[in-house]
């Protein structure tokens, strides 16, 4: 008999939902900050066993849009919704339940919810317990279990209890592959992580990084990319004094590529402004954001 299916993990922004992905398919896949809106795209990972194959969907954070990108981002959320076998419903210890129409449908679904209670390593017991006891009264069908997905604390539970819903199925992906994204879009993803480190306020946010060559040659990929800023004060920030702050980016995402690739990397970055293109359509679908 084998096992396979799709193991959505919906929740708001910064509950741990990159991190626990990450812990359970045992790679870096998505980047973490500690900044809301970090994760823009809908990311699989896969974990592969002899008699099971886990799809699991990291999603953006659920979020009421004020651009079209938020409304991109949500769409990848709702396709979550659609194709799921098991939701891990995620939250942490001061959280409580949100009107929000796609909580709404996890909860009024009748597909099986694990609701983890995320960060519990912040926290106490006696929080942890009367946070167990609102979940069971506000979702009474749902798997609730305390985690800490930073110390894979019960994460093992998890991880049990999602092969004991799982269904029957054959595999969806070849055993050997590990996500459905290409490596170019990783590349793009570990530069836009260090600039949520690095960058303040709405900087990060009106960035967008594109790989527009990849070349593979024996010991050594070439890599060239834009960073797509919507002002030119923000390319000017983005750049810093003599080119402080691009440097300084680039250097880190050059050691995390290689890290990630098992190759010397050399990574080429500009900065160009493309004005308002979170809220324009065809930019948005350049940039691998659709509503269709």
């Amino acid at each position: 008999m084998h096992k396979a299916g799709f193991v959505n993990i919906i929740g708001n922004p910064n509950v741990g939902k990159s991190t626990l992905m990450n812990a359970l398919v045992g790679e870096k896949l998505s980047i973490i900050t500690s900044k809301s809106q970090t994760t823009r795209h809908r990311i699989m990972g896969l974990l592969n066993g002899d008699d099971f194959q886990i799809v699991f969907s990291d999603t953006p954070g659920i979020v009421n849009p004020h651009y079209k990108l938020h409304e991109s981002m949500m769409h990848f959320v709702n396709l979550a919704l659609q194709d799921a076998d098991l939701f891990l419903l995620v939250t942490e210890v001061g959280e409580t339940l949100k009107n929000h129409d796609t909580l709404d449908k996890v909860i009024n679904s009748e597909i099986p919810v694990i609701l983890l209670i995320n960060k519990i390593d912040l926290s106490n017991q006696v929080e942890v317990e009367e946070k167990v006891a609102y979940w069971q009264t506000e979702i009474p069908r749902a798997i609730i279990i305390p985690t800490s997905a930073t110390e894979n604390f019960n994460l093992d539970v998890v991880f049990n209890k999602i092969l004991e819903l799982l269904p029957e199925s054959p595999p969806y992906f070849p055993k050997d592959e590990l996500t459905d994204k290409s490596m170019r879009f990783f590349v793009s993803e570990i530069i836009r992580e260090k600039i949520l480190m690095y960058y303040q306020k709405e900087i990060p946010y009106s960035c967008e990084v594109v790989v527009e060559t990849f070349k593979e040659e024996n010991n050594i990929n070439k890599i060239s990319t834009v960073i797509y800023v919507e002002r030119d004060s923000q390319k000017g920030i983005m750049i810093g004094h003599k080119g402080s702050m691009l440097k300084k980016v680039g250097t880190e995402a050059r050691l995390d590529i290689e890290e990630f690739t098992g190759k010397k990397c050399f990574l080429e970055i500009h900065v160009k402004v493309l004005k308002d293109w979170r809220n324009n359509d065809n930019s948005l679908r350049r940039f691998g954001y659709d509503n269709k």
